[in-house]
């Protein structure tokens, strides 16, 4: 494991109020740039995520602990304390932490850590070199920004769920908080820009970020492609929008991916499958055309990449520069020799868990000078809280309500 002092942001100081899914990502994610991130959870209960299970991870004698697969995955590179800012002795010790801190990241209600005398405009005085991020369902203005917000709700709302799906079937998620961790992958970003500028001009200031907000930010070219025709795009399945043929077929034995970018590479492919002159036809011969009469060409590669296995269509694509590959489930990903060389699986070290260690999903990020570092597995519920006191604010344990 890389030593923090080579890391990006060694000596940031991230103090994270945040649950569930898109802050918990925003946080791991400067967890593992090097910031000291210490979790502050509800006692007794902590993040609602630690019993988002089955699957629960084994202890070193084969038993579930009460710790989810789901919690682990956002919450390594953090120490865990547990206060109860309910009452006048937690917020005094949170307020001893908040001395020492360059970053809050909250996703409480909007208005909901103002009751505390812990919402931005009421701490921005006393903290003023503070980065203050909030992350809300809808924001912190507009008609909405009093409701709840969720993945799943957001996904609906913000557009995604009309595009994907089959375009008969019924609108679709994405199988993964998609809406929650692109707010947390934009809330880190905000959060390291606004540090910069913090350390240009000494001064903090308040980041307001939504999950619709994101969610409408990253419908990318078919929301852009809303805004120029003024029409609401199809469900195209696995369908591109833009590009024809690119799509899921279905070789001989199984399905594959089609992604032909440009006309060369349409008629490369053409060569490779024996129908050359598709590529000539004007009705296929550029890619506009191609999406003008979308239906009737994906019929005839369709029938043409029938006729082989997907073994043999996926080297003889690869070797003339067609991109293609395979539909993997999960087992395929982490099986695939380029996967494992890239060290996308992550073996941790952990004390409390079967085996020792614990298997989380790596940052991708790969930076030459300071790369990422893994330094503490997802903490217990209040697993560092006598570390932190130390460490951050020397504060005594009077007024702290511990776990059991």
């Amino acid at each position: 494991m890389q030593s923090v002092e080579a890391s990006a942001l060694s000596g940031v100081r991230v103090l994270d109020l945040s649950r569930i899914l898109a802050g918990p990502s925003a946080t791991q994610l400067l967890g593992d740039l090097g910031a000291d991130v210490v979790k502050v959870e509800k006692p007794d209960e902590g993040d609602d995520t630690r019993k988002w299970g089955p699957p629960y991870i084994n202890d070193q004698e084969g038993r579930a602990t009460t710790e989810s697969a789901y919690y682990l995955s956002a919450n390594r590179n953090k120490r865990s304390i547990a206060l109860d800012i309910a009452t006048e002795a937690g917020r005094d010790t949170l307020h001893q932490l908040l001395g020492n801190a360059d970053v809050l990241v909250e996703n409480y209600k909007v208005g909901g850590l103002a009751r505390y005398g812990l919402d931005y405009a009421q701490l921005k005085n006393r903290y003023p070199r503070l980065v203050y991020c909030s992350i809300t369902g809808f924001g912190q203005t507009g008609p909405y920004a009093k409701r709840a917000g969720y993945d799943f709700l957001i996904q609906g709302m913000g557009g995604i769920m009309s595009l994907t799906g089959e375009p008969q079937g019924a609108p679709m998620k994405v199988g993964v908080g998609i809406a929650d961790v692109m707010t947390g992958m934009y809330a880190a970003v905000g959060i390291l820009a606004a540090l910069r500028h913090r350390d240009a001009t000494g001064l903090g200031q308040h980041i307001d970020i939504s999950l619709l907000d994101s969610q409408i930010a990253w419908l990318v070219n078919a929301g852009t492609n809303y805004l120029a025709t003024q029409e609401p795009p199809a469900r195209l399945g696995n369908g591109h929008p833009n590009i024809v043929p690119y799509q899921v077929f279905d070789a001989a034995d199984g399905p594959m991916i089609l992604a032909v970018g440009n006309d060369a590479q349409f008629r490369r492919f053409c060569e490779v499958a024996g129908v050359a002159g598709l590529a000539d036809d004007e009705r296929y011969a550029s890619n506009a055309a191609r999406v003008a009469h979308r239906a009737e060409l994906c019929q005839r590669v369709q029938e043409a990449l029938a006729q082989r296995p997907r073994k043999t269509w996926l080297e003889q694509l690869e070797a003339v520069g067609v991109p293609c590959g395979p539909v993997n489930d999960l087992r395929d990903v982490f099986n695939d020799p380029h996967v494992q060389a890239r060290g996308a699986h992550l073996r941790m070290p952990c004390a409390w868990a079967q085996g020792g260690e614990l298997n989380l999903l790596a940052n991708p990020l790969k930076l030459s000078a300071t790369p990422v570092s893994y330094r503490r597995p997802p903490p217990r519920l209040d697993e560092h809280a006598q570390q932190i006191l130390a460490d951050w604010s020397g504060a005594s344990q009077q007024g702290r309500r511990h776990t059991p």
